[in-house]
């Protein structure tokens, strides 16, 4: 009976896990001929923002860059003062004589209206608007002061995104929904009745900008919490009831290890149940820390769930006892190091090389058997063994390296390999 089984077990495949299709409508986020296609069957796209002073449009420009080439494939700023609107049409021209066609993202709160309007080569510099309904007016002021800048956005055809935030959440609606929970028989939790007041508020203003006239395919919404479960619940809703393209991220997500774990576990969840089109995550960078490196955690956390592929992945062991030289450890550094630096070179000269697989392995356990795995990899001596390091390419063993430039000689036939393989499709 249990052959039977068994035999039975094994007759059904495995399923391979693989991330649900979206079903959101498609946005255009553009820059003269450079269109970004958000939503749809678009793949799900990385933003950052940076944090310089707008007014500075050299250092502001300089930075974007920099987002741009670690893979940021949209740019948000600030837009807070009368000197920032001014400086944002030299942004985009410092970036266009430097080659880098990246659209700019502008980020408005409180003034957003009176900016778009008065600075009209802002408006129509910049490629899509962030509003923040919570943060556009109070009273009457709040529809006419939101219609000012979406009559603004559908005169130019730019993209907007409708950015809910729990810290700064409109009042008036979270007031009404509260009132109307305490009248029900069985009242909600405050939590749910703010989950209510984000969803509300997001697509309230949504239906409000179609009607004033927005294309409704310009739309993107975000309702943004710094909790990994509240977060998750949200988006789950939203996307249940609307089909507008969506961003997800954690707002104050932290620093270092704590706000890349938990950016990677909400935005995981979603992305696996196919809800979200463009992702940031808000690191607070740690002191020295390069602004890029939340490009980096985004575009791993797409990689690694199989979504994109962005550079050349190197598998590397932990290490143990077998492996006590750090030389497996400097090597994979460096190789990986050296892959991030030369992509965005490679992008253009050798297409396809983003999916490279390296494997820089410490010891004979696993070594062989992961560098027989990757494109190109090598298996270093561990404790006890034969000072030798295999190197395999395409799956077999190509040669050996000894003696104490192995990390120099490997970074070579790395390079020759991206040459050889890749450079053919130019």
């Amino acid at each position: 009976m249990q052959d039977s089984q068994s035999s039975q077990q094994l007759s059904q495949a495995i399923a391979i896990a693989s991330p649900l299709p979206r079903k959101s409508r498609q946005a255009r986020v553009v820059w003269r001929n450079n269109v970004v296609t958000v939503g749809g069957d678009a793949p799900v796209r990385v933003q950052s923002m940076t944090n310089t002073d707008t007014v500075d449009a050299v250092e502001t420009a300089i930075q974007v860059r920099q987002l741009a080439q670690a893979g940021s494939e949209m740019v948000r700023i600030t837009v807070n003062t009368p000197e920032a609107a001014a400086a944002v049409p030299y942004i985009r021209e410092q970036l266009d004589r430097m080659g880098e066609y990246v659209p700019l993202v502008g980020d408005f709160h409180y003034n957003g209206h009176r900016l778009l309007t008065d600075y009209p080569d802002c408006a129509q510099a910049l490629s899509k608007y962030r509003i923040n309904p919570g943060n556009v007016g109070k009273g009457d002021k709040k529809d006419k002061q939101f219609g000012q800048m979406i009559e603004i956005a559908a005169r130019y055809d730019k993209a907007v995104r409708i950015g809910v935030n729990w810290g700064s959440l409109d009042q008036e609606i979270m007031a009404d929904l509260m009132d109307q929970n305490s009248r029900r028989e069985r009242p909600w939790e405050t939590r749910q009745v703010m989950y209510e007041a984000l969803i509300t508020s997001a697509i309230s203003s949504a239906e409000l900008a179609r009607n004033i006239g927005l294309n409704p395919d310009n739309i993107i919404l975000s309702c943004k919490v710094s909790g990994v479960q509240d977060l998750i619940s949200v988006y789950r809703e939203l996307a249940r009831r609307c089909d507008y393209a969506l961003h997800l991220g954690l707002t104050e997500a932290g620093m270092g290890t704590k706000g890349t774990v938990a950016s990677t576990a909400a935005l995981s969840v979603l992305l696996q149940e196919g809800i979200g089109d463009t992702i940031r995550v808000s690191l607070t960078p740690q002191p020295g820390e390069a602004r890029t490196q939340e490009v980096v955690v985004a575009s791993e956390i797409l990689q690694a769930l199989g979504l994109r592929v962005f550079v050349p992945s190197v598998t590397a062991c932990p290490g143990c006892g077998r492996t006590t030289s750090t030389t497996f450890q400097e090597l994979a550094k460096k190789i990986d190091d050296f892959l991030r630096g030369e992509m965005p070179v490679w992008r253009t000269q050798f297409p396809g090389v983003e999916a490279m697989k390296v494997a820089v392995m410490g010891c004979i356990v696993n070594g062989p058997g992961e560098s027989k795995h990757a494109d190109i990899g090598i298996s270093l001596p561990g404790n006890g063994e034969a000072p030798a390091a295999p190197v395999f390419i395409d799956g077999e063993k190509a040669l050996t390296l000894r003696g104490e430039h192995i990390a120099e000689e490997f970074q070579t036939l790395v390079l020759e390999y991206v040459q050889r393989r890749y450079g053919q499709k130019a």
